[in-house]
């Protein structure tokens, strides 16, 4: 009798305890491909401020899988920041509207040329970096390329305070100094030396 109850007990457990871990290990795994999309031509975008245009960051939900990202042509005397082998011909900037903070949208406001979240006051300066409130690094940004007359965007990537890229985090998850090591990216999430060319 006490080995039927403790089976019983057993499998009770685990009716909820499999569920809850499958949710919690499967996204580890699932595999996020986003593919390059054509965005206008490379003369629609200047160098002193962003333009708003709209991607697909997941396919087959409709209009949540949409998401804004800013674009704006590098600017010599602001984006003195290295770029990394392999993309030195990178000639765009482009912005992810999405706060360090919690996730939420934020928008860019021309007048005082910072982007602003307005769930919990979180700004950041042209480039994408804090200047104030509670996000943890700077914005997200998006690999870019021209081709075939067109500014194609891709996947995104996540930068530190000197934003140098690193593989995609989630918000919540600083860059700078030892929370590169306490936040690391998923197995699943892309590296940066195996981006697709096509």
């Amino acid at each position: 009798m006490t080995g039927a109850v403790h089976t019983t007990g057993a499998i009770a457990a685990s009716a909820f305890l499999l569920p809850a871990l499958g949710f919690a290990i499967g996204p580890i795994f699932e595999k996020h491909e986003q593919r390059w999309q054509p965005v206008g031509r490379p003369d629609e975008f200047p160098n002193d401020n962003y333009v708003p245009k709209v991607i697909t960051i997941s396919d087959g939900i409709g209009e949540t899988g949409k998401s804004t990202v800013y674009i704006r042509k590098r600017n010599p005397a602001l984006d003195t920041d290295k770029l990394p082998k392999g993309f030195e011909g990178e000639q765009f900037v482009a912005i992810s509207s999405r706060c360090m903070h919690l996730g939420c949208p934020v928008r860019y406001t021309d007048a005082a040329q910072r982007f602003i979240c307005p769930c919990h006051g979180g700004v950041y300066d042209f480039q994408g970096k804090v200047s104030g409130g509670p996000p943890v690094r700077p914005l997200d940004r998006f690999y870019n390329r021209v081709r075939n007359g067109q500014l194609e965007i891709g996947p995104r990537f996540s930068v530190n305070s000197q934003l140098r890229r690193f593989s995609p985090r989630d918000p919540g998850e600083p860059l700078d100094g030892i929370g590169q090591y306490l936040y690391p990216s998923r197995p699943s999430i892309r590296k940066l030396d195996k981006l697709p060319t096509e």
